[in-house]
């Protein structure tokens, strides 16, 4: 039988001793002469290399690769430069991580490790050098450092803690937020910016991060090193290792106190729009009702007079009431457009040096008719000397009557009306008093509002719009004064007070007006 021809042996292409050392070897692996040149080299590598170089030939020399880049900048390395040739070079062993372009383009991260290789005779006669694949671990690094720069860069507060609630990481965007350097905040229990009413909610989530339960947009409240309170949003992730056992937690914790602080601006903006469209409503419906309560005995008066047999015995009588309720319809008119005008600022005061004294009395003369329809005990208390103004003697009477009418149409039949005149501290005070319904305690400074009206039954039987008040407060306002409101409550009375600047002093000694003897008549007198 013929023998069977051997194949070729490796060492006839590769020095023993060199194939031995290579095929030991679990990793990519090659061997250089002094020259840089490779002589050997082992399966593993040339996958690497993405080629098969030709062993042997100075035209592959240092590497196997297209190309080398540096792990670290990706700079191209010079093949002269690389850690084969300068461990040659310098007859020490190297270490390098090195970018190694395949002839395909694609690239691998490779630690490269060359040891020198010595003769029996101890003399130096090449290196070998041995490349592990360290792309995995170099785009974990990347990725690392991705994340890292993220977390450091945030706005948003991380923080990584421990299962029991102990801090071991604190980024820039914890610093912000809560005020605390990460030398002051690791190591110490997460609850430092918990407020104390809120850790039992802190126990909560750690017991279901302990469970893998995940934490997600949980609004609360934090408080910072200097024991602000800033509400946030706070999602919680469980932290798991390499076996998948839960070893820690992070948190991120976004500050929404502004956005809070906008949505309340947009809900308290969103509930005034809602009342004022409801107040616009009532005003519209009360507006159609006090347009007719003048309007329908005027259209009754002319169809009778239309079809009266004596027109000079009923026309003294008619001409009366029509006068009445075109005086009603004047005036609703007139406070709407004056209402208008200064939320126009097309209002001009007319001011000039004048006696409160007048201004009363005129204010007083105007109210009479409502005071007097509903029998109420009206008195008046004035001071003995005058009080001087610089006003609108007109807009001040307006002012003044608005408030007395008011007092007139909230107090019930045979009720108690009281204006009281006084000098206080550089200011006029004028209050008016009633013992009708009163006002609840949150209307107080709402009924100063536009269109707003305390409901009172059949109690307010002379009607308005709810533009009274409202109207008397900004003249005195326009006078640089004040108009207040204070009531007990419900059924309880109410107190009207206006304070208007004194005129400044002229040292003219003036003397109350003959308006001021008129009035003093009327005090504690029932109209």
């Amino acid at each position: 039988m013929a023998p069977v021809a051997s194949p070729p042996i490796e060492s006839e292409r590769y020095p023993l001793s060199g194939d031995v050392v290579l095929r030991a070897l679990p990793i990519a692996a090659y061997i250089c002469d002094l020259a840089g040149v490779i002589t050997n080299a082992n399966a593993e590598v040339f996958s690497l290399w993405g080629r098969t170089p030709r062993l042997n030939d100075p035209a592959d020399r240092w590497s196997g690769a297209v190309e080398l880049r540096s792990a670290f900048d990706d700079a191209v390395i010079d093949p002269s430069q690389c850690c084969v040739a300068v461990a040659l070079r310098t007859g020490e062993p190297q270490q390098d991580e090195l970018v190694i372009v395949r002839a395909d383009g694609s690239r691998l991260a490779v630690l490269a490790q060359v040891s020198l290789l010595h003769e029996p005779s101890g003399a130096t006669s090449g290196v070998l050098v041995a490349l592990s694949d360290i792309s995995e671990r170099k785009q974990a690094e990347i990725a690392k450092a991705h994340l890292g720069a993220i977390v450091a860069s945030s706005d948003d507060a991380i923080i990584g803690k421990t299962l029991e609630g102990r801090i071991v990481s604190w980024n820039v965007g914890a610093e912000r937020l809560f005020g605390y350097t990460p030398a002051e905040a690791v190591g110490q229990p997460v609850t430092m910016i918990i407020p104390k009413d809120r850790h039992d909610e802190e126990r909560d989530i750690l017991s279901k991060l302990v469970r893998g339960e995940r934490v997600d947009h949980y609004e609360t409240i934090r408080v910072t090193k200097h024991g602000e309170l800033r509400d946030i949003s706070l999602t919680s992730s469980p932290i798991r290792d390499s076996s998948g056992r839960i070893v820690g937690a992070s948190k991120i914790a976004r500050d929404i106190t502004s956005r809070k602080r906008n949505e309340e601006q947009l809900r308290a903006l969103h509930d005034e729009l809602r009342q004022a469209d409801r107040a616009k409503n009532d005003f519209l419906a009360t507006l159609a009702h006090e347009l007719r309560n003048p309007l329908a005995p005027l259209r009754s008066l002319v169809y009778l007079l239309e079809r009266t047999t004596d027109p000079q015995k009923d026309l003294p009588g008619a001409l009366s009431m029509m006068d009445r309720q075109l005086s009603q319809l004047i005036r609703l008119i007139d406070d709407l457009m004056d209402v208008s005008r200064i939320s126009k600022n097309k209002f001009e005061l007319r001011k000039e040096p004048i006696d409160l004294a007048t201004v009363v009395a005129t204010a007083v003369e105007s109210s009479r008719p409502i005071l007097a329809a509903n029998r109420h005990t009206f008195t008046v208390e004035l001071p003995s000397v005058p009080i001087r103004l610089d006003a609108d003697g007109a807009r001040l009477t307006q002012a003044i009557g608005n408030v007395l009418n008011n007092a007139a149409k909230y107090t019930e039949a045979a009720g108690d009306v009281a204006l009281r005149v006084w000098e206080e501290g550089g200011h006029a005070i004028v209050t008016v008093t009633d013992t009708g319904i009163g006002v609840p305690l949150e209307m107080i400074d709402q009924i100063f509002e536009m269109f707003v009206q305390v409901a009172a039954g059949d109690v307010r039987q002379q009607g308005g719009l709810g533009v009274g008040l409202h109207l008397a407060r900004r003249l005195a306002e326009m006078h640089g004064g004040t108009l207040t409101a204070t009531s007990a409550g419900p059924g309880q009375g109410s107190t009207f007070r206006f304070s208007i600047p004194l005129a400044p002093a002229t040292g003219t000694g003036a003397r109350p007006v003959a308006a001021a003897a008129s009035i003093q008549a009327t005090v504690r007198k029932r109209v």
